[in-house]
């Protein structure tokens, strides 16, 4: 955990800085596993061991594929925004991108040694999270043959959908209270592999039906059929909505925004993820400075360091 300790505390020495646009947001992954290896060639797909199997609605069960799924679920028309996105457009963040690369490497890295299928992703209030996520997916399927469900665990207060410019709904909210089926949830509004489950209508209610056995049962139906499975959650405080979740997740991602977190605050939420798979934490918006630096250090031999 001490490179996550000194994450933070690059975040609160870095406070007085001033942030740059969006457009240079960076990723930047303090590995917090041991015994990574540095040149990991991206692993083959794996299946989960239980199949996945979807009910019918009439007693009976089948088993779930990719193709069916893609043939059956939604195809609007999403339309990202260079501003939340570092991939499109004519003046696509260069170095944004590359950091994101690097970020899916990492994640490889830790993948070779652990199973890492279902991500979280958690902050605490207004550090980027909900960026990093949509991303980060972005940056996977951009990958030859690699399949992602992005999907807006933040029933509070959905906004990937803004960050995809895809519609609300029907989304998470109206499956778990069992209005529709998983067909009608996925939307696939991109060429290639990339869905997305939104939030749906705004409840009163979001833990408890987070809570509720139709939450894992959703997660052990897509599983097996996606390489990468990415939860953008609620912030950690003052809510438990993304510790609940982490119970469902391989490993989580703790995102901190440089030059305004508070580092006694994200040490103490980062704590309550200790015990959940902590892979490390995610440093946004950092200086374009240290984006320079990071570059360079992150391809010295250090594996350990925060690139």
């Amino acid at each position: 955990m001490s490179r996550i300790h000194d994450a933070l505390k690059k975040a609160a020495q870095d406070r007085a800085v001033q942030t740059p646009s969006p457009s240079a947001v960076t990723a930047d992954l303090v590995d917090s596993a041991a015994q990574i290896h540095r040149h990991i060639e991206v692993p083959p797909r794996t299946e989960y061991s239980r199949p996945a199997v979807t009910s019918s609605g009439y007693g009976e069960t089948r088993f779930l594929n990719y193709e069916e799924l893609i043939q059956r679920c939604a195809h609007p028309n999403w339309s990202l925004d260079a501003r939340n996105s570092v991939f499109v457009g004519a003046d696509s963040d260069r170095i944004g991108a590359e950091r994101f690369r690097t970020l899916r490497s990492r994640l490889y890295q830790i993948a070779g040694a652990q199973q890492l299928k279902r991500l979280l992703i958690t902050s605490i209030p207004a550090e980027g999270k909900t960026f990093v996520a949509a991303n980060l997916a972005q940056s996977i399927v951009r990958q030859p043959d690699r399949r992602v469900l992005l999907i807006d665990g933040d029933l509070r207060a959905s906004r990937l959908h803004q960050m995809l410019g895809a519609p609300v709904g029907p989304g998470l909210s109206d499956y778990l209270r069992g209005e529709v089926d998983e067909f009608a949830i996925v939307q696939n509004g991109l060429e290639g592999n990339l869905c997305f489950i939104p939030g749906g209508e705004q409840v009163s209610n979001p833990s408890e039906l987070l809570l509720r056995d139709r939450m894992k049962h959703l997660l052990d139906l897509m599983t097996p059929i996606f390489d990468w499975i990415i939860i953008d959650t609620p912030p950690a405080l003052p809510v438990h909505d993304a510790s609940m979740l982490a119970g469902h997740c391989d490993g989580v991602l703790f995102v901190v925004r440089a030059g305004t977190t508070d580092s006694e605050i994200a040490q103490r939420v980062a704590a309550e993820f200790r015990d959940k798979n902590l892979l490390g934490v995610v440093l946004n918006r950092v200086d374009s400075a240290d984006i320079y630096n990071n570059y360079y250090y992150g391809y010295g031999g250090n594996s350990d360091g925060a690139v």
